[in-house]
């Protein structure tokens, strides 16, 4: 599934992999868990324990890329880089009605 259908689905996990205060100064998104891409490594089983689809997402897209290359290395199943935050809460939130 595309990035926009795992969306559209209703039906995933956020990962938010900034540093926590990043969100405390740029923002966040409502429901996202916070795991900085530090302690992605470290916290990967709590990650791929996740039986839906994981939206992984930071500033720009680039931390994400690189938590996401990592867990699809150790297995994990279906992970998508939603980009920078304020991108992806854009599209969540044009996204929300048509569940």
């Amino acid at each position: 599934m595309s990035l926009i259908e795992v969306i559209q689905s209703g039906n995933y996990e956020l990962i938010d992999v900034r540093e926590p205060m990043e969100l405390e100064m740029d923002g966040n998104i409502d429901g996202a868990k916070n795991i900085p891409l530090g302690e992605v490594e470290d916290r990967k089983e709590e990650i791929l324990s996740v039986e839906k689809p994981v939206i992984l997402f930071c500033r720009s897209g680039n931390r994400s890329g690189k938590a996401l290359e990592y867990l699809n290395g150790q297995g994990l199943k279906e992970g998508h880089n939603g980009g920078g935050w304020a991108d992806l809460k854009a599209v969540l939130e044009a996204n929300q009605g048509t569940f």
